[in-house]
């Protein structure tokens, strides 16, 4: 009789598409995360008995934990299959544990991409329970709470109910607060360019070329009366090419995708936040079902990751294929460089097969799925290209004295570019090269142009610019980026304003208290120095407890020092336009973990509260009550009717003002790049492109 084998993994996506692979002597079941962790009531951390952890059963996890001991003790064999990170198995060993399960036993089974695959090879190489992961995990788990739970009944104490600090929480609040600080102490400074549109005779071709200096050394104009000082000389002057340099630039192509890099390029190109960025790459590691033959298939490689190396398989597959449908001339094999301080037990991020292209599985995804998954392929497909070649030009003009410097650029090779172009290099910048021109001709002068500038100050931060941030420092690691934005939004330190994250006078607040009384907690250089040490635990090379019994001493004193030397600080709501209907009092904004809403400042005496209307105009199709823009619980906005729960209209995408030409019913518009206009009535067909960014 064929042994009973059990397999826990992390999600029923996951359960689902790796139990197709397997077959019937599999049992495959979902822990659905933790399912034993420290408690949410308490620190849960036995700060006077060498930091031992308290774990408990999760609330809610019991049932669940009934039936994976059930199914283990008839199972001949268990497998822990969680995802392959600290996280991961820090999840296997409590799952070892509670049941029954030698963590020194091969009960470990990993794989860094969901394929038929990769699942049986994982499968034939089990491995026990890697101590030293669970340990950087529970390091980090231990000192997160200590700081949490001790820090944050102070802030509730001295500011407000419901804050919580963070190691990496606080940092990037303070990072945050810091640029808010640098852009409102900045001081334009005034400067000043001149730009001469030049025609080559011999071509008839115009260029622009820029006011260099004097004498080929660069000079400066600071004001408006420098500035007509020096054109007044050059309208009359004879401009003649002093030299020209002809030559060919190479551009590499970036590598695949880690954790971060995939953050920014998704907000760069798509507005993605980062938590909306991991979630659909979640979908795509978990599996997606394209139907025939293939049936279910992990698309993507584990996306939690820092490495960028490549797995010689998958980069022999991308040469081949590279190869077959470019030619040789556009392929460069290539192996990029892991930072130091990375963790390289994973792939950077890839597509589980090359062959499997982004437009071949369109109708099978969703929009973002597709675009997320093309960025990825595009990407990876990119990093093992030839590089892109573009012939130069670079030109220096005198005009009588005046040095003028103009250049230009075209693509002779695509080589990557005809796969993939970053963002930042952007998708649609044409080629701009120079007219034919040659030492000592003379050139005509056109137009002179005078333009008048200020220095700008540094941007505020964006979820792209923040994650660099973050991973260039050190301070966090993959798995921390989207939770840590998405935390520090939902207390009320930060909010966005498109898609620039701007600090609260909340945010001000705490992250002065945090900087005055717990430099260390918010000093980046040594959060960056706390992450090494932990990446020193995973190694084996120190001991847990010894990373919090190092820290823990001066923290205390601070501890102290900081609950009796805080004032309190009252922060003022801000105060709206709509009256309280049961006092006549101003209502006040007030945040909860499901955004904003309106309050009487009379609490205790008055507890009216209300949600903020946003309206949209639009009449609703079943009562001709007004339709509203609402906001779920996880943060997804759907319309609704003013008159809801009464009138049951509902609808993800948003109303447009205009009737359906056709029919007279009422028109929605699909958002994203292939968005359209389209009428709620299934009856008539009605749909159009929405070509205009505020129709509607």
């Amino acid at each position: 009789m064929a042994a009973k084998k059990l397999l826990i993994v992390e999600s029923p996506a996951k359960a689902g598409t790796i139990k197709k692979y397997l077959g019937s002597g599999y049992n495959v079941m979902a822990s659905m995360g933790h399912i034993i962790d420290l408690p949410k009531s308490q620190m849960g951390v036995d700060l006077d008995n060498d930091f031992t952890p308290k774990y408990i059963t999760i609330r809610g996890k019991g049932e669940l934990l009934s039936k994976l001991k059930k199914e283990a003790k008839k199972s001949d064999v268990v497998y822990l299959a969680t995802d392959p990170d600290r996280e991961g198995e820090a999840i296997s060993w409590h799952l070892a544990g509670a049941l029954g399960i030698d963590p020194s036993s091969p009960c470990r089974v990993t794989f860094n991409e969901i394929t038929k695959t990769a699942v049986k090879a994982a499968m034939k190489e089990p491995r026990p329970i890697d101590m030293d992961l669970v340990d950087a995990q529970q390091a980090r788990r231990v000192l997160d709470r200590i700081v949490g739970y001790t820090i944050s009944p102070i802030l509730w104490e001295k500011v407000k109910r419901g804050l919580s600090a963070g190691r990496v929480q606080s940092v990037a609040t303070r990072l945050i607060c810091d640029r808010e600080e640098e852009i409102e102490n900045f001081t334009p400074q005034e400067y000043w360019t001149i730009e001469a549109e030049l025609t080559d005779p011999k071509s008839k071709k115009s260029f622009t070329a820029r006011y260099y200096g004097e004498k080929n050394e660069e000079t400066k104009i600071e004001n408006a009366e420098q500035s007509a000082a020096v054109a007044e000389k050059i309208r009359s002057a004879v401009f003649t090419v002093a030299s020209v340099k002809r030559g060919k630039q190479k551009r590499k192509p970036q590598p695949p995708f880690t954790t971060s890099t995939l953050q920014q390029e998704a907000s760069n190109k798509f507005g993605f936040q980062s938590a909306k960025t991991m979630q659909i790459a979640q979908t795509l590691y978990e599996g997606v079902n394209l139907g025939g033959a293939i049936g279910t298939l992990g698309l993507i490689t584990y996306m939690r990751t820092d490495s960028l190396r490549i797995a010689d398989d998958a980069q022999r597959e991308a040469v081949e294929y590279l190869t077959g449908n470019y030619g040789g001339e556009y392929v460069q094999a290539r192996q990029y460089k892991t930072k130091k301080n990375a963790q390289d037990a994973h792939e950077a991020i890839r597509p589980t097969s090359i062959g499997i292209k982004p437009i071949d599985i369109k109708d099978k995804l969703t929009n973002d799925q597709y675009r997320l998954y093309k960025l990825i392929w595009e990407r990876f497909a990119a990093s093992q290209m030839a590089d892109a070649v573009y012939d130069t030009m670079q030109v220096t003009i005198d005009a009588d004295g005046s040095t003028f410097k103009a250049s230009g650029s075209k693509i002779a090779f695509e080589g990557y570019r005809k796969v993939y172009v970053e963002a930042a290099d952007g998708a649609n910048k044409k080629d701009k090269m120079l007219p034919p021109l040659e030492e000592g001709q003379k050139l005509t002068l056109k137009d002179l142009e005078e333009k008048q500038h200020f220095t700008q100050p540094p941007p505020r931060y964006t979820d792209a610019t923040l994650v660099r941030e973050l991973e260039e420092n050190g301070i966090g690691r993959p798995s921390t980026y989207a939770p840590t934005i998405a935390t520090i939004v939902s207390r009320g330190y930060v909010t966005r304003s498109k898609r620039q994250l701007v600090p609260t006078e909340l945010g001000f607040v705490t992250a002065e208290i945090m900087k005055n009384n717990f430099k260390d907690i918010v000093d980046v250089e040594f959060t960056a120095g706390m992450e090494e040490k932990l990446d020193e635990v995973e190694e084996g090379k120190e001991k847990w407890k010894r990373v919090i019994e190092d820290f823990y001493p001066p923290f205390k004193d601070n501890l102290e020092k900081a609950q009796s030397s805080i004032e309190k600080i009252k922060i003022k709501d801000e105060v709206s336009d709509v009256i309280c209907d049961k006092c006549g009092r101003n209502m006040v904004y007030k945040l909860s973990k499901f955004g904003k809403f309106l309050a009487c400042p009379g609490y205790p005496e008055c507890r009216n509260t209300k949600a903020i209307r946003e309206g949209t105009g639009v009449e609703c199709p079943k009562c001709g009550g007004e339709i509203l823009i609402k906001h779920s619980r996880k943060g997804k906005t759907y319309y609704s009717c003013e008159h809801s729960p009464k009138c049951d209209f509902i609808a993800w995408d948003m109303p447009v003002k205009e009737k359906c030409p056709q029919c007279g019913g009422l028109l929605l518009k699909k958002q994203g790049r292939n968005g359209k206009i389209f009428c709620i009535n299934e009856d008539c067909k009605y749909e159009r492109r929405a070509s205009k960014k505020n129709e509607g």
